[in-house]
């Protein structure tokens, strides 16, 4: 399944979401490129890529040239390697299509599901509990999405929240596992739809951040953070927490796995805490200064502070960096953070 969502993907951006960013004018430049200087190179790939003072003075004097004039051309240079807006669309815009589907699909087959009004359904008869197709099919195609989130990982620029982004991954693939080897598929379509609730907001936000539609980008955002905030420090502890920790300790005991199962759902409650900062902290910054001085998480650094200065003043809630892109990673934003 993980080798046929990656075959769909390259499909789909080439076929689906590729013409449609073409349609919205997005194109396929990335950021200003650095200007070739053998010297500057051979430090950029074989030393350092952020060099130190005492380095750009050494440098400066070498070529003769300002430091602020080397430190924009390591700027550059970083950044010439990062993906375009074009490739950045594709990949929301894939992410955003399967979280959509996934969430309808979800709630389509929960909807006539016992446990999904009485959240105790999910330990009668346990572990004796049937399993269906359509939750066979719903568990594997949302662990094939998260294990190709876990590889594109280590392909995609490496962000401020890898490693928040790079536990939650293990996380959700061992929770998804676990649940299915154990016969705790009810619970885990819970979590699962509960999940799914917000992260196709988040990156319709980014896709209309890419197509520049600011106001669109900030709606999205804001409706994103609610339905964050209102899922994940809500229903997910006073719901789904609730019924893993305490009524299925009343109604079947404490199982062999309860403390690793149970680890693991309040290990994504704690990101969940983390993200909602982020989340309340970019609003903040939104609505005090009406934008967002710096994303956080910006995959193209400014190239001068002077830059720095006139890009943001056309920025709103998400950063727009050089080349008018910027990237959410998985879930959390914060013009700021967090795909995904």
């Amino acid at each position: 399944y993980l080798v046929l969502i990656w075959l769909f993907l390259c499909n789909f951006s080439r076929f689906i979401a590729k013409p449609c960013a073409i349609n919205l004018g997005i194109q396929d430049s990335g950021p200003h490129r650095a200007q070739p200087n053998a010297i500057l190179e051979k430090v950029f790939t074989s030393i350092t890529k952020s060099p130190d003072g005492k380095r750009l003075e050494g440098l400066s004097k070498q070529l003769d040239w300002d430091v602020r004039k080397i430190q924009r051309w390591f700027r550059h240079r970083r950044n010439q390697d990062k993906p375009t807006t074009l490739t950045k669309f594709c990949e929301s815009m894939w992410r955003f299509t399967f979280y959509l589907s996934i969430f309808f699909y979800g709630i389509r087959f929960l909807w006539t599901a016992p446990w999904f009004w009485d959240t105790r359904q999910c330990w009668y008869n346990y572990p004796f509990q049937p399993l269906t197709s359509r939750l066979y099919y719903y568990y594997i195609l949302e662990l094939a999405f998260y294990w190709s989130l876990m590889f594109s990982q280590f392909t995609d620029i490496k962000r401020k929240d890898f490693l928040i982004m790079f536990v939650h991954h293990l996380a959700t693939i061992g929770l998804i596992t676990f649940s299915y080897m154990n016969n705790m598929v009810r619970v885990g379509t819970l979590v699962l739809c509960l999940h799914d609730a917000s992260d196709f907001l988040l990156e319709a936000a980014k896709l209309a951040n890419y197509a520049k539609y600011q106001r669109l980008c900030d709606a999205f955002f804001m409706l994103f953070g609610v339905v964050f905030i209102v899922t994940r420090l809500g229903i997910y502890p006073f719901w789904i927490l609730n019924t893993t920790l305490f009524e299925s300790w009343e109604l079947i005991g404490p199982y062999p796995s309860w403390w690793l199962f149970n680890g693991l759902l309040v290990t994504l409650q704690v990101l969940h805490v983390i993200w909602s900062y982020l989340i309340v902290r970019t609003a903040y910054k939104a609505l005090m200064r009406g934008k967002v001085s710096k994303d956080d998480r910006s995959d193209v650094e400014s190239s001068s502070e002077e830059e720095d200065v006139t890009s943001n003043s056309t920025k709103g809630i998400f950063s727009t960096s050089s080349n008018g892109s910027n990237r959410i990673n998985g879930h959390v934003a914060g013009g700021q953070w967090t795909e995904e």
